[in-house]
């Protein structure tokens, strides 16, 4: 058994003394000593205020001093070293004064040849490992306390500008106040939106290194669910012509229990990065369920064939701050965080993650979850590329006509024209702006023209802006709706004086869809369109009754964030003011009384956010209270303080919309 090592104060004015008690210390069988010798209380004090030893023996006469004295001066300074003191003769008195001037223990000299002085030795020690332990366990306790308060306060110091940013240039884009600025504000937005990105990759992995990442398992329906992100990422795939494909390699189930937040985070990161390393081809993800240790599992595997990855590296992607892009291709931007996100987030939902890649043939990353209990689901082959809601479940009227299909992107084209069969029409395809024309000169050559067209705007060879003019130009004079992602009011602005008729906003809803065909198209039976057709709301407005009865106070002291949320809740119709103190959102509920949901900062500088909220629902119960904050805030706080609903900065029209 190897010997602990101790480091020994030994304050002794007397030679033979301290070589006798050096000679005991090596003779102890526990520990190995290295011992510093002083003869006096000032040598004695400045070694003690260092902290570098585990034990200091002290000698109680030194000269004209005691060692009382240095007892009283160390604890006064707050020294921790266990001190026992020496005396060469036993004296209940002085027992008990050294004890009360902070002595661990009280030995007399000639005890050090027994057991107890061993035992004395060996007791300290414990206790001064003891002491040890509690102190690094409260400055570690201290440390992250103090890097909790530091990142709740750069995520609020970061996310409040961010909201002026992506919330001035919305309302410049949205509002057509610069329409000739218009590609460098979408430049703008971008990176504003890839800036929040990698802030909340920093914030999600700083809190999954102390564990207060939260989830919230919950059935998922998982056919609805993973047709949410096709919808979601096939615009992305769109955008670099990619295909994009989902499939069950099985008959899945059809509810499960896990994180919907987490799982879509994973899945959306793993599907965009196989997007952004794939120059030509597909993305494919795949799920299906195995049995595994007599627990069955749910599986996805997300693949494409990109760029692929070095073998050297795939044993670091997973690590935070490892970028594969490093080591293939400096245009991609990143902090090398998201995998490592991903691979901690799949290991609370029971999971693990594995790649495997072949340079420049590309990756498969292969992940599993616990599903929950599953045995007893109802299982079905599932079409993750029907949009599967409520909205479709209406009993959508059957149109009459003929119409033009019109987009590059395979799967989208077949998407629309299958939506559009369902509801009642006939439908043919073309694949860009050229065979568009053609495809109308054809019909015109029979005698017959197309009833209505469906036209993307981005398409290869001639996109839907030219194609419009010249068809126009050849006679065709039906409806025309574009089809396209880019659905700010600047661009719908400028495709309308092109002459498209309405608008069609990507990824397609059904019920839109119906409703846009709708105005232009004949019903197949017009007597039952009051039943089919839902009530919409168009053009991001409210309707009167909405408008009329929506007051909001935004309780926000930057005073550029303030101004931006106001202004994008009046572009919804929504009367708002603006208060930046605590004291002004109290004076504006004292002169109105009719407000009905107030936006509260969480830091204000009169105020916590948390205890104004408390204030205002003891007095006006009424007011939808909606946390905004640039950290996240506990579910317990949220509930103490009366708030009905948190939303984290920045704040964007589609959050607001939301809260309607």
């Amino acid at each position: 058994m190897s010997k602990k090592f101790a480091r020994v104060l030994l304050v002794e004015d007397d030679e033979d003394d301290y070589i006798l008690t050096s000679d005991h210390l090596s003779q102890l069988e526990s520990h190995s000593f290295e011992i510093d010798w002083v003869t006096n209380p000032n040598e004695a004090l400045e070694q003690l205020n260092l902290g570098k030893h585990d034990i200091c023996l002290l000698d109680y006469q030194l000269g004209a001093y005691n060692g009382l004295t240095v007892l009283e001066k160390a604890s006064k300074s707050g020294c921790i070293i266990p001190i026992i003191m020496l005396t060469g003769q036993s004296d209940d008195t002085l027992d008990q004064s050294a004890l009360a001037a902070g002595a661990v223990d009280y030995l007399v000299k000639g005890d050090i040849t027994t057991s107890r002085f061993a035992r004395a030795i060996r007791y300290a020690l414990a206790r001064q490992e003891i002491e040890n332990e509690r102190v690094e366990r409260i400055n570690a306790e201290t440390q992250n306390q103090s890097k909790d308060r530091f990142l709740a306060h750069l995520s609020h110091e970061l996310r409040t500008p961010l909201t002026s940013i992506l919330g001035y240039t919305e309302i410049l884009l949205n509002g057509n106040k610069a329409p000739n600025a218009e590609s460098e504000l979408n430049i703008i937005l971008n990176n504003g939106q890839h800036l929040l990105g990698l802030l909340n990759n920093v914030l999600d992995l700083s809190k999954i290194a102390v564990g207060k990442l939260e989830y919230n398992f919950c059935k998922i329906n998982l056919d609805s669910f993973i047709a949410d992100i096709f919808c979601l990422m096939q615009v992305h795939a769109a955008d670099k012509a990619l295909k994009l494909v989902m499939r069950g390699q099985d008959p899945l189930p059809l509810v499960i229990h896990s994180d919907p937040l987490r799982l879509r985070q994973v899945l959306i990161n793993l599907i965009h990065n196989g997007i952004k390393f794939t120059e030509q081809g597909q993305v494919e993800l795949t799920l299906w369920t195995e049995l595994i240790d007599n627990k069955e599992i749910l599986s996805f595997k997300v693949s494409d064939n990109g760029q692929g990855i070095p073998e050297d590296m795939l044993d670091n992607i997973f690590k935070p701050f490892e970028q594969v892009e490093d080591y293939i291709s400096r245009k991609e931007q990143g902090a090398g965080l998201g995998l490592s996100i991903c691979a901690e987030l799949i290991k609370h939902m029971g999971g693990t993650i594995q790649v495997q890649s072949l340079l420049n043939k590309g990756s498969d990353f292969t992940f599993s979850i616990d599903p929950g209990n599953i045995a007893g689901q109802e299982r079905a082959l599932l079409d993750f590329e029907q949009e599967h809601s409520l909205s479709e479940n209406l009993s959508l009227a059957k149109l009459r006509g003929h119409v033009l299909v019109v987009d590059d992107i395979d799967d989208i084209r077949l998407l629309i024209g299958r939506i559009c069969q369902s509801f009642g029409l006939k439908v043919t395809y073309a694949s860009n702006g050229i065979q568009a024309i053609e495809k109308f000169k054809l019909a015109s050559s029979q005698g017959w023209c197309f009833d209505l067209a469906l036209m993307d705007i981005h398409m290869p060879k001639l996109d839907g802006k030219r194609a419009i003019k010249e068809l126009k130009a050849l006679g065709f004079d039906q409806p025309i709706l574009a089809v396209t992602a880019a659905t700010m009011k600047g661009v719908k602005q400028e495709l309308l004086t092109l002459g498209f008729n309405q608008i069609v906003a990507k990824p397609i809803n059904k019920t839109e869809l119906h409703q846009n065909l709708a105005n232009y198209l004949k019903l197949e039976n017009p007597a039952k369109a009051t039943l089919a057709q839902p009530s919409l709301i168009t053009d991001n407005k409210l309707n009167s009754k909405e408008q009329s009865t929506q007051r909001i106070i935004v309780v926000e002291d930057d005073a550029d964030a303030a101004d931006v949320t106001v202004l994008l809740l009046k572009s919804l119709g929504i009367e708002a003011v603006k208060a930046q103190t605590a004291k002004q959102c109290q004076d504006l509920l004292k002169n109105e009384r009719n407000w009905t949901k107030i936006l509260l900062d969480l830091h204000l500088p009169d105020a916590n956010g948390l205890d104004l909220a408390s204030s205002i629902k003891q007095s006006h119960p009424d007011i939808t209270l909606i946390l905004v904050s640039g950290a996240t805030v506990t579910e317990q706080k949220l509930r103490q303080a009366g708030i009905d609903k948190a939303i984290l900065k920045p704040i964007n029209i589609e959050i607001l919309k939301s809260l309607r």
